[in-house]
């Protein structure tokens, strides 16, 4: 057994921490080799004991949260994977609540609505967690998730703790910095107001409704590939919409296939796993449609995706 096994098991025990597990089940594309190790945290508590021993002995960390947005490579992520779970929400008073970073969206929308606060029920049927969806900014009907947080609650990969103000967190459309930082968010306030928990639900009904009608929400996808195009940053020919799935729609690629991947039908943004897709076969395809929409349009889409492990 390694320095490293050793130590991360004297922390968790035994049965806590797993050697080899296949990621793909993790993921909502449900795509992706193994993990070397792999660590399903409780607390915050424990993810930063588990950045500790992993600091300790050299090993490199990944953090895999809801498994939206993500895919993994057929061979894996080397080092420790950590998957936080469980978590809990508060209300902290002053029109402000707090969710760990291990709480689903769902779970963050559910708890507001039930307890009448308003402010989130529009992003009802969000795939992921609040830890990634700070990450990554996360954005639906023309709204970024950042706009609502405060401040957010992190830990650097040294150990050191901090609150960190939203305005410090350079929120963009899908960005922030934590994408280069690899500080790892361990919770984040969100900031409400009072709102009556019937007429919330309807806003959350709707917000289903739309997913339901405009995604396929019934076969394994990672959610939107691509960003939109942005005005002033990039250049559209006149008469085509500011739209990633449209533009992939309009150059052709809708339906398109490589092996058990194909372009949703539904909606161009979406690639779907239609069974035994492999990361390989995904990426591919995401390089077929970028190459198709620059030959027809001259735009470059940007992926939105996140590329885990070794491509």
């Amino acid at each position: 057994m390694s320095t490293f096994a050793a130590a991360m098991q004297s922390a968790f025990g035994d049965d806590r921490v797993r050697a080899g597990v296949a990621l793909a089940p993790y993921t909502t594309f449900r795509v992706g080799g193994p993990a070397d190790w792999l660590i399903e945290t409780r607390s915050s508590d424990e993810i930063e004991s588990a950045l500790s021993v992993a600091r300790a002995a050299g090993v490199p960390v990944t953090i895999l949260g809801g498994g939206s947005n993500v895919l993994i490579a057929d061979a894996g992520v080397r080092g420790l994977v950590i998957r936080p779970r469980g978590g809990e929400v508060h209300d902290l008073g002053d029109g402000r609540v707090r969710a760990d970073a291990a709480v689903t969206i769902n779970g963050l929308v559910r708890w507001t609505i039930n307890h009448g606060r308003a402010g989130l029920e529009a992003w009802a049927g969000t795939p992921g967690t609040v830890g990634g969806a700070i990450v990554g900014n996360a954005h639906f009907g023309g709204r970024l998730i950042g706009d609502l947080v405060s401040e957010v609650r992190l830990i650097a990969r040294d150990g050191t703790r901090m609150d960190e103000p939203a305005k410090k967190l350079a929120f963009g459309y899908d960005r922030s910095r934590l994408q280069e930082s690899g500080e790892v968010v361990l919770s984040a306030v969100f900031r409400v107001t009072v709102g009556d928990p019937a007429a919330l639900r309807v806003i959350a009904r709707e917000s289903l409704a739309f997913r339901k009608r405009t995604q396929p929400l019934d076969t394994p996808s990672a959610g939107c590939i691509f960003q939109n195009p942005e005005p002033g940053r990039d250049v559209l020919p006149d008469g085509v919409p500011w739209s990633a799935g449209a533009l992939v729609d309009r150059a052709g690629l809708k339906g398109a296939k490589v092996g058990g991947a194909r372009v949703s039908r539904a909606h161009g943004n979406f690639i779907v796993n239609e069974g035994r897709a492999s990361a390989a076969e995904i990426r591919d395809l995401i390089d077929r449609c970028k190459v198709a929409v620059r030959n027809r349009f001259g735009v470059d889409l940007r992926e939105e995706i996140v590329y885990l492990g070794d491509f």
